[in-house]
């Protein structure tokens, strides 16, 4: 910016030339974020949480989804929270769920949008602090969420 509040054109150049060099690889993605946001410093387990979803799905507007996680749901070892995550959607946590022991069962169903084909991934927080994860594929034939929102 020149002293007047107006942009000048060195400002501009250099700005763009900053924001090039800053290497892809270190800015993270959305979903990334999110699943830095949901776990922390805790790093994912594969196991313990099963996904029920249609493999094909033919509108993506409203894809069912049912998720189920292994846990006794004791007040020393219950699941604390759910989040469906899905990569290629705008926005990539769609969905979050907190239980506590008197659910009874870590079981949680809802219908879901995805912009297009693409993994779910659902991470499931435990008492202890463990992130339990799992994933499934899912091929949309018409794609929901193409207005960016």
């Amino acid at each position: 910016m020149t002293g007047t509040g107006t942009v000048s054109r060195r400002g501009i150049v250099t700005g763009a030339a900053a924001l090039l060099a800053t290497p892809r690889a270190s800015r993270a993605s959305p979903f990334e974020e999110a699943l830095k946001a949901f776990a922390g410093e805790a790093v994912p387990r594969a196991g313990r949480v099963s996904i029920d979803v249609p493999p094909i799905s033919e509108s993506g507007n409203s894809v069912p989804i049912t998720i189920l996680v292994e846990s006794p749901m004791t007040a020393t070892d219950h699941v604390k929270t759910i989040v469906v995550l899905a990569e290629k959607n705008p926005h990539p946590q769609i969905a979050r769920f907190h239980l506590s022991p008197r659910a009874g069962k870590a079981q949680v169903s809802t219908t879901i949008r995805l912009a297009t084909s693409q993994r779910v991934t659902v991470l499931a927080g435990m008492s202890d602090g463990s992130v339990w994860s799992g994933e499934k594929d899912v091929v949309v034939t018409l794609s929901a969420c193409v207005d960016g929102g």
